[in-house]
């Protein structure tokens, strides 16, 4: 595997520094405090959250967002972090494929296959694929990286520690999404629902970010046919 790779804080060489308020730790803290093995090494990068997806969504700080000052350009990507050649977009579809691509100068990619979990559709087009942050940028902002550094908001938009930060997914569907939160937008395949809600809360919960009501609900809503699904994460240094 070429994502995933274990990447210590601050993968550029800068110290990346936590900013969100007091509410969203103090909501943090006590599950970490849990999740951690007693005398286990307690940095941020291996605290560890195993939850019911209805616990982790109460566990979200619930607060109001605003998109004041919000552009797409204060989240750099794609970067190559491990300077290999390959962006981020590269290293997701690399990852993802459920055939694998012949890799070629400059991270070129021939053949492949791949499976997009939204609409339960195979390709065997890359181009065809876009690379979705399952919390867009801009939900983010709106959430609570319009407080961070450009620093942690590059590493929000290239994460590649965690499963699924970021998801290759058609084109079509990413740009029907396009920046609404689950209020607003579903993926329309059956069969993705409890693993899109999964994903969209441990995203939330892995960065600190907060919801607001009409996400809420609609989270609320989608874990009563779910119950049985865990939010399994790591809260990001």
């Amino acid at each position: 595997m070429r994502r995933r790779r274990s990447q210590t804080p601050g993968y550029n060489g800068r110290v990346i520094t936590l900013v969100r308020g007091l509410t969203a730790a103090a909501l943090v803290v006590p599950l970490l405090a849990a999740a951690v093995p007693a005398g286990a090494d307690p940095a941020p990068a291996r605290r560890a959250v195993d939850l019911p997806v209805a616990q982790a969504i109460e566990a979200l700080p619930l607060e109001k967002e605003s998109r004041a000052g919000y552009k797409r350009s204060k989240f750099k990507h794609w970067i190559d972090a491990d300077h290999d050649g390959c962006n981020t977009r590269k290293e997701v579809l690399i990852e993802e494929a459920t055939e694998e691509p012949a890799i070629g100068k400059r991270c070129k990619l021939t053949g492949g296959r791949w499976h997009s979990y939204y609409d339960d559709k195979d390709t065997t087009t890359a181009r065809g694929l876009d690379i979705d942050h399952m919390v867009p940028l801009a939900e983010a902002w709106d959430s609570g990286a319009s407080q961070w550094d450009a620093d942690r908001r590059e590493r929000y938009a290239n994460d590649l520690d965690a499963p699924r930060s970021l998801v290759a997914v058609t084109a079509r569907e990413n740009r029907q999404k396009a920046d609404k939160d689950p209020s607003d937008w579903w993926v329309p395949a059956a069969s993705a629902s409890c693993q899109y809600l999964s994903d969209w809360v441990a995203t939330k919960t892995r960065w600190q970010l907060a919801i607001d009501q009409a996400e809420k609900n609609a989270l609320d809503q989608r874990a009563t046919v779910c119950p049985d699904t865990r939010v399994k994460t790591h809260i990001a240094p």
